[in-house]
């Protein structure tokens, strides 16, 4: 096999040897209530994958149970996502719906052998009646009917007898059962709403436990792969199944870790909050993490699918870099996608001395000579540059044009400046050039030496095109939800200029343009009239070079992440308790509840910060990611500082006495010397600043140390508020508030 051996390829192979399956069946099992993101290209790429490994065969099955939030658009768009990455689930497309009549007569069979009951408490009570993990439950009193009368009120509740809530089918397990998934779980419950494929023949519906098992016996299917969330389903999965006796061989299930990315949210509440809210312009905006927005965008399948081959099968939860991710599209592009010139930023040239037009022949491949591709780019004596290519007064190290620095024009000929032009306001609106004829590209006899060249347009002959700058929608590492969107995610340039051929020769959709980074043609706004080019993605990292310029601050040795064969734990009892109080209580996002809950250390830890301050979700937050660093590097009983300090540090945070940024340099100093935060930040006068009257001197002289920048931002170039607040902080060591900085640098350049 190509792949590696990750555990589950290890289980497949080894029902294979055993012969307890002959043939290798999995499914890719989503509800059809929203667009398929990210986490479920993973999952497509196991499932189908391991089907394809194997020999085998992957179904593509909806699970459409829950009528009120289901739609057709919705089975399309997971149709195309995996016809997109390359995979094929054969004839037809399975859906749960189909089996509804099988599913209710597996229920009533479960009734004949007093398995199953239909229960009459209301929604809060089951919810008391259920009990926690330290306390038994208490099962309903409805659970005494006979037979008969509960075949009576199913058959009743079929046929839309009763409201919804009035009763629900139950499963007659255990209600002292460890695992709470077994205290007697729902099986059906009543919807009258209208479903999109069976219309309003059913006024009940399955439950998810109920109806996963039984569609994957239905189907024939060997290996029931789920997230890590379904882990304590499995219990009930398997219940389902050897109590009707349904023959062998059974599916059975596994869990593997779902994909978690920095920077992105993947819940589909929190998708649909954001298409229904208008902050995106809907399932395939380019800056959602849908298979959609990802295509809309431009990146190929073989980038997603790279990705996803990165990454493995895990079992424990974690987080993965979005940059990883751009890394896969940017390397898939740098050899695929031919290079051309755009201006973003147009700066008029005249260029005196020169006369005439001409042709000028240069490759889409550069660096490739064995890739065939020239394209011909109109040259005369006006041209547009970038204006970043161009400054009267530039600093130390800058290399392209200036009043005194000659540059080459890429594939042309080399210009000095001889004159600069500058309208009413005293802004830059033209240069006058002089070129010289002996530098031409490729034929150069002059003794001119330049130290860059920049790229250019015929002003003549460029076409005129929209161009989307798309940058992370969010800008904080774990988003919550609207709060954390970025505001500056989307730009919009409606006048850049590019070289004719790229819209004349169409000859591919993706390009690289110089400079700038990797564009698609936008498949859904694009027009001949109209061009409109999507940034996929920039040609440098720079988010995770200023992560790293942080990181590198510290000498700890990295710990190399190793993959764990053998299968997923269950939370013990005092874990799932854990986990409850974290999530309900508390109100910990999954994730970090459940790495605190599986790890005593961790936990104990927490449980200590919360006893000296109430924040316990940046108590949480903290403690299983730098807390949980260290320990992974030393024992508790070695480690520096104490709970209460991190209380302290974080209780700092709230008050804004520190940033952030800087309560990451306090905690590395705790980490090395046990020092106390206040002691810290009173030593090395590390306390916000969060007065305007001491953040708008220093805003006063940046804005003044850089008229080039402001003149570009009044233009329209907005995501140079960044630049600005970015130096207010570099000049402040990070010790200025950034909302304040933010708020302040937006007023003065208005």
């Amino acid at each position: 096999m190509s792949k590696s051996k990750d555990f589950l390829r290890t289980i497949v192979e080894n029902d294979l040897k055993s012969g307890k399956y002959k043939e290798i069946v999995t499914r890719f099992p989503p509800e059809p209530n929203g667009f398929p993101h990210i986490g479920h290209a993973k999952s497509i790429v196991i499932n189908f994958g391991i089907a394809n490994d194997y020999q085998g065969h992957c179904n593509l099955r909806m699970d459409d149970t829950n009528p009120t939030t289901e739609d057709t658009k919705y089975v399309e768009a997971l149709k195309d996502a995996v016809e997109w990455l390359g995979f094929n689930w054969g004839k037809s497309v399975c859906f749960t719906s189909d089996y509804f009549p099988k599913l209710y007569d597996y229920a009533v069979e479960l009734i004949k052998m007093d398995k199953a009951y239909v229960d009459s408490l209301g929604e809060d009570e089951i919810r008391e009646y259920r009990g926690s993990v330290t306390e038994d439950g208490k099962r309903s009193k409805y659970a005494k009917r006979s037979i008969e009368e509960n075949l009576d009120l199913f058959e009743r509740m079929k046929k839309g007898e009763f409201a919804e809530g009035e009763h629900v089918l139950r499963a007659k397990i255990d209600m002292c059962a460890d695992n709470m998934k077994m205290r007697d779980p729902l099986l059906y419950r009543i919807k009258h709403a209208h479903h999109f494929r069976a219309g309003d023949e059913w006024s009940v519906y399955p439950m998810y436990d109920f109806a996963h098992c039984l569609s994957d016996y239905i189907e024939g299917v060997s290996h029931s792969i789920c997230t890590l969330e379904f882990e304590n389903n499995r219990d009930v999965y398997n219940w389902v199944l050897e109590t009707l006796g349904v023959e062998l061989p059974r599916p059975n299930q596994h869990e593997f870790a779902r994909l978690n990315i920095n920077y992105t949210v993947m819940s589909k509440r929190k998708l649909l909050e954001l298409v229904e809210s208008g902050q995106v312009s809907g399932w395939d905006d380019p800056r959602l993490p849908t298979i959609a927005g990802y295509k809309r965008r431009g990146y190929t399948p073989e980038s997603i699918l790279t990705f996803c081959s990165q990454i493995g099968v895990a079992k424990a939860n974690s987080m993965v870099d979005v940059s990883q991710l751009e890394f896969c599209i940017r390397d898939d592009l740098n050899k695929k996608a031919p290079r051309v010139m755009c201006i973003l930023d147009p700066l008029k040239i005249t260029i005196e001395n020169y006369e005439g037009r001409e042709t000028i022949n240069a490759p889409y491949y550069p660096d490739d000579i064995a890739k065939d591709g020239l394209r011909e780019i109109p040259f005369s004596k006006e041209i547009y540059i970038d204006r970043g290519d161009f400054m009267e007064q530039p600093p130390k190290g800058y290399y392209r044009l200036t009043p005194e620095q000659p540059v080459r024009l890429k594939h042309a000929y080399i210009i000095s400046c001889k004159e600069i032009i500058k309208d009413a306001n005293g802004n830059i609106s033209e240069i006058k050039a002089e070129y010289y004829p002996e530098s031409k590209s490729g034929f150069d006899t002059s003794d001119i030496k330049v130290k860059s060249a920049i790229q250019w347009v015929d002003a003549t002959q460029a076409k005129t095109i929209e161009v989307r700058l798309y940058d992370r929608l969010f800008k904080d590492e774990a988003p919550d939800g609207l709060k954390d969107i970025n505001p500056n995610s989307l730009q919009v340039i409606k006048n850049a200029l590019i070289e004719p051929a790229v819209i004349t020769e169409k000859f591919d959709e993706r390009f690289q343009f110089e400079r700038e980074g990797y564009f698609y043609a936008d498949p859904i706004d694009y027009t001949d009239e109209n061009p409109v080019f999507n940034k996929i993605v920039g040609l440098k990292d720079s988010w995770n070079k200023k992560k790293k310029t942080i990181s590198n601050t510290s000498n700890k040795p990295q710990t190399k992440k190793v993959q764990i064969d053998g299968e997923v734990v269950a939370m013990s009892n005092k874990q799932q308790a854990l986990f409850n109080r974290y999530t309900v209580n508390l109100g910990l996002n999954n994730e970090v509840a459940n790495t605190l809950a599986r790890d005593e250390k961790l936990s104990n830890f927490y449980e200590e910060t919360l006893t000296t301050l109430n924040s316990p979700v940046a108590l949480a937050n903290i403690v299983a990611n730098e807390v949980a660093r260290e320990l992974k590097q030393i024992q508790k009983d070695t480690l520096k500082f104490n709970a209460k300090q991190i209380s302290e540090l974080v209780k700092m945070i709230d008050n804004e006495i520190v940033s952030n940024k800087i309560a990451k340099q306090i905690f590395e100093q705790m980490a090395k010397t046990g020092e106390n935060p206040t002691k810290i930040v009173e030593d090395k006068g590390l306390i916000q600043i969060s007065d305007p009257a001491k953040i708008l001197p220093i805003i006063d002289e940046i804005i003044a140390n850089n008229p080039d920048n402001v003149a570009k931002f009044k233009a329209g170039n907005k995501k140079l508020l960044g630049f600005f607040v970015g130096q207010v902080l570099k000049t402040t060591d990070g010790k200025a508030n950034p909302k304040v900085v933010n708020s302040l640098v937006t007023k003065k350049l208005k």
